[in-house]
């Protein structure tokens, strides 16, 4: 197993991490705790020593699960990571029934790396107003806390105000070859090396996006180069290659996949130039499978009809890209609501005014509606 130290904290970390938020699951939705045990067993076991869960995990469920499983190892042989649902905090005290609730969720005295969850400006704010850190260094000064670090969902310029605005011990960006460009960005990668904050990656593979490409054209470009590698163990690898990140975190569903990234991590090979280069044709012929230009800017709305028109393009942009049948069915029929789908679009071109990409906006809503459609009938 690839180990790596984080400076200033003096520890070292299993650079694969298990992230206990996709447990496999029975037919009612509840956690199958008898194969999550064994693929936390079969991790521990091959030298991972770090688990993340948190609060809302498997609908509150996964911190007991993970708690459970872990109490049958020595304390001190792994690191435990939760984190603080800024999004259900009103009060200082909010944060100390919370957080005691966790601790008696994972049966555990402590908490290694505590996270403030899934920061952006506004929690940020929400943070200071309540004085949340100062709370989090008194359950530091109590032992009940190590490591105190944050994750992360906004644009740069917040990551740069959140990360140099404390003394923080780590943070967890979402990091993958397709998505460099958003969020943190490389530029917030290079930042928190300036400032020697050792990283955690999440989201490595797209939320499984990026463990099942289009064949042609894209996933041979990556069989070409290893014949006997995982199309997932290269987004794995690409973020695994970079010298500050520490951990790679990795939702785990089932045993397969425990045992393809240990063998992707058991022997660690960071990316070579010529590897890099595959990487970045396969990125660049993904994004070119976009089917208009939206970017989201949200210039077109309110639409006069309610169609929710980024969010429709959203959905079918993606779907083009990854070719993933089952997650755009999911989204096409769960969070875009039937008043705010393309069949409602009245043609009455407002939105082709105002939109700065000059897209055919009608023409698209007709395609994408009969597309999704399709999809979801399926």
């Amino acid at each position: 197993m690839e180990y790596r130290k984080m400076e200033n904290l003096g520890i070292s970390t299993s650079l694969l991490g298990f992230g206990c938020m996709r447990f496999p699951t029975n037919a009612d939705g509840s956690i199958n705790e008898e194969e999550a045990f064994a693929m936390i067993d079969e991790a521990y076991q091959s030298g991972v020593t770090y688990f993340d869960t948190a609060y809302p995990y498997h609908g509150g469920k996964s911190e007991n699960v993970t708690g459970r499983a872990l109490a049958r190892y020595p304390r001190d042989s792994y690191y435990l990571a939760t984190k603080l649902p800024i999004w259900e905090i009103k009060t200082i005290e909010d944060v100390e029934r919370i957080f005691h609730e966790q601790l008696e969720r994972l049966q555990k005295d402590y908490v290694d790396f505590y996270l403030m969850h899934a920061l952006d400006s506004q929690r940020w704010k929400q943070v200071k107003e309540l004085n949340i850190l100062e709370y989090c260094e008194k359950l530091r000064a109590e032992g009940k806390i190590r490591y105190i670090g944050f994750s992360f969902h906004d644009d740069y310029e917040a990551f740069e105000e959140i990360i140099t605005s404390y003394k923080w011990d780590f943070c967890q960006i979402q990091l993958n070859y397709m998505d460099k460009d958003t969020q943190a960005t490389l530029k917030g990668v290079e930042l928190a090396e300036k400032l020697g904050i050792p990283m955690i990656i999440m989201e490595p593979v797209k939320g499984g996006s990026l463990a099942k490409l289009p064949a042609e054209g894209v996933d041979e470009l990556f069989k070409k180069a290893r014949p006997q590698a995982s199309t997932s163990s290269w987004a794995l690898r690409y973020v695994g290659s970079f010298s500050n990140v520490k951990v790679v975190l990795s939702g785990m569903s089932t045993m397969e996949q425990v045992k393809d990234n240990l063998s992707t991590f058991g022997q660690f090979e960071p990316l070579t130039d010529t590897e890099r280069e595959i990487i970045d044709k396969v990125a660049d012929t993904l994004h070119h499978r976009v089917q208009n230009g939206c970017t989201g800017c949200r210039y077109c709305m309110p639409c006069p009809a309610g169609v929710d028109i980024p969010g429709c393009f959203s959905i079918w942009n993606t779907y083009h890209v990854y070719e993933n049948e089952d997650e755009a069915r999911r989204r096409w029929t769960k969070e875009i609501e039937e008043a705010q789908k393309a069949s409602n679009c009245i043609k009455c071109g407002k939105c082709e005014k105002v939109c700065p990409q000059h897209i055919s906006i009608r023409e698209d809503l007709a395609r994408l509606q009969k597309e999704l459609d399709d999809i979801s009938s399926k």
